[in-house]
């Protein structure tokens, strides 16, 4: 009897998918259809972007070879038609080389490719904050100090990975318009941070004998009768 329960059962299971087949065979295919084509069309955008990826490194790697043969038009030209057209990562760091090559002959346009960057939102933070501070660098000698704290003194911050990097430019910055006493005050919070990297704090140990030899020049000055 168990048997012919089962039977019935399966008989009746098989009806139903047949009934089903038949119902819905045309949204069942189409289904896998899709499934086939997303399948198809994934690999081909993958296998696109790697083929975009490698012509973008072998153009950025021939423009890195201009820099290397003093060919500066050329390559500022190359790395700028790669920021252009190129993939994401590519054309980011395609925009940084192109700043600098431009910085070499014309700071005030690579400080607008440096600020571009530092408020692109597709831009990753960290890289915002080294734009920045590029275009700071390009400032240092030329403009005024209260330009470059505007721009980067929240980056001092005692919790800012780029802290030692900013003292030092507001440093030079102090140093340059003669506030000595805020050069003296940069240079002193890079020497006395012990993650601050040595090179940097033995540079900030030469600025802080000018900052020295400056105070002493004043106080010599101010000491003289006058006359």
């Amino acid at each position: 009897m168990s048997d012919f329960i089962r039977e019935v059962n399966e008989e009746y299971r098989r009806d139903r998918a047949v009934e089903a087949w038949k119902r819905y065979y045309k949204w069942i295919i189409a289904g896998a259809v899709l499934v086939v084509l997303a399948t198809a069309g994934w690999r081909i955008s993958e296998h696109q972007r790697k083929l975009a990826a490698e012509a973008a490194g072998s153009q950025f790697e021939a423009a890195l070879q201009m820099t290397r043969e003093g060919k500066d038009k050329e390559a500022e030209a190359a790395f700028l038609e790669i920021a252009r057209t190129g993939p994401s990562g590519y054309a980011l760091l395609a925009r940084f080389r192109a700043a600098a090559e431009i910085g070499a002959r014309d700071s005030a346009e690579a400080v607008k490719i440096y600020d571009a960057l530092a408020t692109d939102p597709k831009v990753d933070a960290v890289f915002q904050i080294a734009a920045r501070l590029r275009a700071a660098l390009l400032l240092v000698d030329s403009a005024d100090a209260a330009t470059i704290r505007q721009r980067i003194e929240p980056l001092a911050a005692p919790t800012s990975p780029f802290r030692h990097s900013a003292r030092e430019l507001l440093g030079l910055s102090a140093l340059r318009a003669g506030d000595l006493e805020n050069a003296g005050r940069w240079f002193d919070m890079v020497i006395a941070d012990p993650q601050a990297p040595q090179g940097l704090r033995e540079r900030a140990g030469t600025m802080l004998g000018l900052v020295a030899g400056g105070r002493k020049a004043e106080s010599a000055s101010s000491e003289t009768p006058n006359k």
